[in-house]
């Protein structure tokens, strides 16, 4: 396990436990952007506090400025995500959940976060996409072909994803978009993840769902599409997420599918939507014309890439995620305690 041992959890703990990175890339001078006095008075407080150690009144007198300023700044930054916190002593908990994992599911790595206090699907996706994020940031090599898919979890990366920049990469979208944006935008997603990567950028540019198997083999063969279909055959890194089929269904709440369908899929067995792939409790396919219809990425295609990252959340999605596991294979699992409590409850040898 490469990088079993690189299990992070994230908790609120006093302030000598912390590990603190600010972002400092935008003060670099390779960057050649220019920030306005605030912007740059604002970091470089949050660089002597943070990483240098200096009391708030220390900042405030080197910096030439009130206290009050400085709380103000520290705020600032945090709400900006230019100061991020990195857990490394980790929950013991959550620690001991993550190995469960691991040798239940005969994954390389788990990485379990606290779940937060209620049920707040946007919390839970904070909490696990900024796990995400972090974990991302320090697994992406020059020379990458990444495959993504697309989700609320996947969106929340962003606001923990703090690469270097790398070389040659080329980031995939993985499955096709929607007219309507409600809450995700897959092609913002894609195209921000490779704009901070500095990566050539492939976006998967047709609806999510057409209306028949020929327009979806047209639209590949004939319009563009192949490229992404060839790309990803030899995928360094696939990200992916999973959703639980029911009533609060994210395919039924953003209007993907209909409650008709969605009772269809349920009476056919479905429990799981991974990359609007539509599968049973064993990872099966469900024997549903609208797999056909789908414009995304084979399962099986997916599979073959050399390292899966999968990152759902939620004690409702344990069987999504234990069926996506099966289908597609997992290397590493990023999620929340509660998921992790139920996914153990349903491992083999658990």
């Amino acid at each position: 396990m490469a990088t079993a041992r690189r299990i992070r959890a994230f908790h609120e703990k006093s302030a000598h436990e912390k590990r603190t990175r600010v972002t400092l890339a935008r003060l670099r001078r390779e960057t050649h952007t220019a920030y306005s006095d605030a912007t740059s008075l604002r970091l470089r407080a949050a660089w002597l506090y943070y990483n240098q150690g200096l009391t708030q009144k220390d900042v405030a007198e080197r910096l030439g400025i009130s206290r009050s300023t400085v709380i103000r700044m520290l705020d600032e930054a945090m709400k900006r995500s230019e100061v991020q916190i990195w857990i490394s002593e980790g929950v013991d908990s959550c620690v001991e959940l993550a190995i469960k994992l691991e040798k239940a599911y005969g994954l390389d790595e788990a990485v379990v976060v606290p779940a937060p206090r209620d049920d707040d699907a946007d919390a839970l996706a904070a909490s696990v996409g900024l796990a995400l994020g972090q974990f991302l940031s320090e697994v992406v090599q020059d020379g990458m072909t990444i495959g993504v898919g697309w989700g609320r979890t996947m969106t929340a990366s962003l606001s923990g994803f703090r690469p270097p920049r790398r070389e040659n990469c080329k980031v995939v979208s993985l499955l096709g978009g929607i007219v309507a944006v409600h809450q995700t935008n897959p092609i913002d997603y894609t195209w921000r993840l490779a704009s901070q990567l500095g990566a050539e950028c492939y976006m998967f540019l047709a609806p999510l769902l057409v209306d028949s198997i020929t327009t979806k083999t047209a639209l590949i063969e004939e319009c563009g599409l192949k490229t992404i279909y060839d790309l990803a055959e030899n995928l360094d890194l696939a990200v992916v997420s999973c959703g639980d089929i029911g009533p609060h269904s994210t395919s039924l709440s953003e209007g993907f599918i209909s409650k008709a369908e969605l009772d269809r899929l349920i009476r056919a067995g479905c429990v799981c939507d991974t990359m609007f792939n539509f599968l049973d409790e064993e990872g099966r396919s469900v024997d549903q014309k609208l797999n056909e219809r789908v414009m995304s990425v084979d399962l099986d295609t997916l599979k073959k890439a050399k390292h899966i990252v999968l990152s759902s959340g939620g004690a409702h999605r344990a069987l999504a995620i234990r069926a996506t596991i099966r289908r597609i294979g997992c290397n590493t699992l990023i999620t929340d305690e509660r998921a992790a409590q139920e996914l153990l409850k349903l491992a083999p040898t658990a």
